[in-house]
């Protein structure tokens, strides 16, 4: 059974998008057949980075005919791990929409997880709730983004219902590793994946990029198919 993995988080600037090129290059370690589906077609970083690797899409999950083309997608392309990176707007699509997707999973034969990436505000994680309730038929791990402090530091999420919630349901709570900022900015603005970055930057910013991968795939891989 192949998965799609939501990476969410409904609001900007939690990194969502460092912890969806984490996911897509921990897959491709393993040789898996990708498809990416970014749904911030205003600001499409990851589909710019990935576009010449592996099958990208852009689709518009705000609306209704969005979801529709998510599903065909994911049937027409059955073999494949599809990994969705969603826009910080969501939420509102996902309550709206997101039945179209719930209610195939079955018939696509495909389970659905979602990685919930926050930082120490308690918004961020307090928006999952609704996410939760909209999608009650996906598996939840929450993603500290240690950018924002070390996991003491979210004290707010950690001494939280929805980490009781979250992790009673069989979902875990996991530390995503820092990146560097004049490498993660070098990654972004060149609009690099991260295997082409290990190609073409300097020595330095090369060896913090792979100490990085090395602890992504560790974090991701406790929530991905082996």
């Amino acid at each position: 059974m192949k998965a799609i993995y939501f990476v969410g988080g409904s609001k900007g600037g939690v990194g969502k998008t460092a912890v969806s090129i984490g996911m897509i290059d921990t897959l491709q370690e393993r040789s898996e057949k990708i498809v990416v589906i970014v749904s911030d077609t205003s600001n499409p970083d990851v589909y710019k980075m990935y576009k010449d690797e592996v099958k990208t899409e852009l689709i518009n999950l705000d609306e209704a005919d969005g979801w529709i083309d998510l599903v065909n997608l994911c049937h027409d392309q059955s073999d494949a791990v599809v990994v969705v990176n969603t826009a910080a707007r969501n939420n509102k699509g996902v309550g709206t929409y997101s039945a179209t997707l719930s209610n195939t999973l079955a018939e696509l034969n495909r389970k659905l997880v979602t990685l919930w990436v926050i930082n120490r505000q308690r918004d961020s994680f307090e928006l999952l709730k609704e996410y939760m309730e909209a999608l009650s038929n996906t598996t939840v791990h929450v993603v500290r983004n240690t950018h924002y402090g070390e996991e003491r530091k979210f004290e707010l999420y950690n001494t939280s219902k929805m980490k009781k919630a979250v992790e009673d349901a069989g979902g875990k709570s996991l530390n995503f590793p820092d990146l560097a900022d004049r490498v993660a900015d070098d990654i972004y603005s060149k609009r690099l994946s991260v295997a082409k970055g290990l190609q073409d930057l300097p020595i330095g910013n090369r060896a913090e990029l792979t100490r990085w991968r090395t602890e992504v795939r560790k974090v991701l891989g406790e929530v991905t198919d082996a």
